[in-house]
């Protein structure tokens, strides 16, 4: 197609250099209404004394202006080239040209600053985009609408458990037939375009698929495209490969087309209008295909490292709970529950959280800081952190001991008084005095038993009445006489205050040794380099045990200054704490009772009022599958068939 050049007719050094040119260009005086503005690219033969030059109509206008040698001028500043009237035909020719070959490189320039800001703008998408499955739609589009191509395919480099390298078939995208797509996984062999590429490293440009070079060891399976109605034409597959030279993946891109939005109505009409894969497209598939390979190569990195992450959570969940069995699970169980109640948080569109939404990195946030939030556990002397009962089991084995000890000095001491009797009275009425020592003995034995049987009893958890713990109190104070005189109480002082508890098992310094893992979490927690994303895990984790109305531990923290993080966590750990499995020093509550203990928590204002409601109303509880005191509430409610 000829290039269009006008001349200005009322000049007329522009007509005549204008019938110069007839043979090499489409030449036409210039329309009264100036140049049409779908002329393109076009040069305007013009002179002195002609028209002004018009204003640009089209992608570009170039004016060679051609006038007296003699003249002064000044000429219009317009004017993209000057000649003299009489020029020569190849000057002229040449100039013209010049003038087209400027227009083409402005174009040219321009084609590529939009396609060196549309692959920047893509590499910023890919580097930001964290969800796999999203990256590679992401990658396979933005590689089909920078070369205008109807459809595409994505292959990933795999390695199998044995060690094999396959090729998994990730994403299908076209634009003009629906594609029911279905993941599956090809050997990586160079019998197809795809494991060719991924193989060798080297992009194969087919100007029509069904024709392969000779000697190519790859062919084209021609099903997919019988079964669905559609004609593969041309073809650029190109190789994903890493700045370290290692190839993940293949590009596989399908049928280029004049313009991106067109729809290929039949295998005809791509016969008719596909094109092949120009060196350009080549070239900004294979940049594209390196930035891809970047962002999925880190995308990989991400997760492996997220992976190992949440491997070692699990794994010091689980080192914790095992210090303590009869915890085990608490911390996964109070994570799901707080992650459901901050999605139920995330979904509300009224009320004092209308407003609150949660990325999904603060959501991953939140389940680590509720999975590490009793962390601190490790910390605690074990021997408090699984404390039964008021007393140790040594030290209620060694009342135990003392019981026996002191009977048998008792029998000891009775025996001897039954000598003493018997070798300075002799037999004389020796029955009868042994008959009263022996119910002097059985009476102090059996005192001793009755006493051995409260300190079980007030050993406990249970709450104590008051005055059952008085005659604890009073259990140090009373003693008995042994063979030797010496006297000895059943238990030491320190001993009936632990026994006096009045609810419980611990001692207060126990309790706030307890209490201390949250300091302790926080300590360990803000010892880790968290990420950005990461960085509010220790806050959140140690504030779970605080309250609104600042009676909470170990800070004392009131309303605001709780993170909303930690409310939901609180209610999530007072939830299972109350509905977990039967634990040594306490039994398990119905679900409907733990849902009114914290219904009286809010009425003391303790807990977040609007985050119980929708915690009821959501029946986040109900997340706890693992819990079989759950399960069995469930079925209650369950209707009957």
């Amino acid at each position: 197609m000829r290039r269009r050049v006008f001349y200005d007719a009322s000049s007329r050094a522009a007509a005549a250099a204008g019938a110069l040119l007839r043979d090499e260009f489409d030449v036409s005086p210039l329309p009264a209404g100036g140049v049409p503005a779908d002329a393109g690219p076009t040069v305007l033969l013009t002179g002195p004394g002609g028209d002004p030059v018009p204003p640009v109509g089209g992608p570009g206008l170039r004016a060679v202006g051609l006038v007296d040698p003699a003249a002064a001028g000044p000429w219009p500043p317009e004017w993209w080239a000057l000649l003299p009237e009489d020029v020569g035909r190849p000057i002229l020719a040449r100039t013209v040209d010049n003038a087209f070959a400027d227009m083409d490189a402005v174009v040219e320039v321009g084609r590529l600053e939009r396609e060196l800001a549309d692959l920047h703008a893509i590499g910023i998408r890919l580097t930001s985009e964290r969800n796999p499955r999203e990256l590679l739609e992401t990658i396979l589009t933005k590689a089909r609408e920078i070369t205008a191509s109807d459809a595409g395919s994505l292959y990933l480099v795999n390695e199998a458990p044995d060690g094999a390298r396959q090729l998994r078939f990730a994403l299908a995208q076209n634009d003009s037939i629906d594609v029911t797509f279905r993941a599956a996984t090809l050997p990586l062999t160079s019998d197809s375009v795809a494991g060719h590429v991924a193989l060798t490293g080297e992009s194969v440009n087919l100007a029509d698929a069904y024709a392969p070079p000779p000697g190519a060891p790859f062919h084209i399976n021609r099903s997919f495209d019988e079964q669905a109605g559609y004609r593969t034409k041309s073809m650029l597959v190109v190789p994903m490969r890493t700045p370290q030279g290692e190839t993940i993946g293949a590009l596989q891109l399908i049928n280029c087309k004049p313009d991106f939005g067109l729809r290929l109505r039949s295998p005809a009409e791509a016969e008719r209008v596909v094109r092949p894969f120009s060196a350009r497209h080549e070239r900004l598939a294979n940049s594209l295909a390196s930035q891809a390979a970047v962002a999925l190569s880190n995308s990989r990195l991400y997760e492996s490292i997220r992976q190992l992450f949440e491997g070692f959570v699990k794994a010091a969940v689980t080192a914790i709970e095992s210090r303590d069995p009869t915890t085990s699970g608490h911390s996964f169980r109070v994570a799901n529950l707080t992650v459901g109640l901050a999605s139920v948080v995330d979904r509300v569109a009224t009320g004092p959280y209308g407003a609150t939404r949660f990325s999904a990195d603060e959501m991953m946030e939140l389940r680590y800081a509720a999975l590490l939030h009793d962390f601190g556990k490790v910390g605690v002397r074990e021997q408090v952190l699984v404390k039964a009962k008021k007393l140790y089991p040594g030290d209620l084995e060694r009342i135990r001991e003392r019981v026996q000890l002191i009977k048998r000095s008792l029998e000891l001491r009775y025996t001897g008084r039954k000598l003493e009797y018997l070798l300075a009275r002799g037999r004389r009425r020796y029955g009868e005095e042994a008959a009263a020592l022996d119910a002097e003995l059985a009476q102090y034995l059996a005192e001793l038993d009755d006493s051995l049987d409260r300190i079980v009893l007030a050993n406990e958890p249970a709450v104590l009445p008051r005055d059952f713990a008085a005659e604890i109190e009073r259990l140090a104070l009373r003693a008995f006489e042994d063979h030797l005189g010496r006297r000895h109480a059943v238990i030491t002082p320190e001993e009936a205050a632990v026994l006096a508890i009045p609810r419980g098992s611990l001692t207060p310094d126990e309790y706030k040794e307890i209490q201390s893992h949250v300091v302790h979490t926080y300590q360990f927690l803000a010892q880790i380099p968290w990420t950005k994303e990461f960085r509010r895990i220790p806050e959140i984790a140690r504030s779970h045990h605080e309250k609104l109305d600042g009676t909470g531990y170990p800070y004392g923290m009131k309303g605001e200054v709780i993170p909303v993080q930690s409310k939901m966590m609180t209610i999530a750990d007072i939830y299972d704490a109350l509905t977990a499995a039967d634990r040594p020093y306490k039994k398990a509550v119905p679900v409907e009772t733990a849902l009114d203990i914290l219904q009286a928590e809010r009425r003391a204002g303790q807990v977040d009022a609007a985050l119980l409601d929708l915690f009821l109303e959501a029946k986040v509880y109900e997340r706890t599958d693992d819990n079989p005191l759950i399960q069995r509430a469930a079925e209650r409610r369950r209707p009957t068939q």
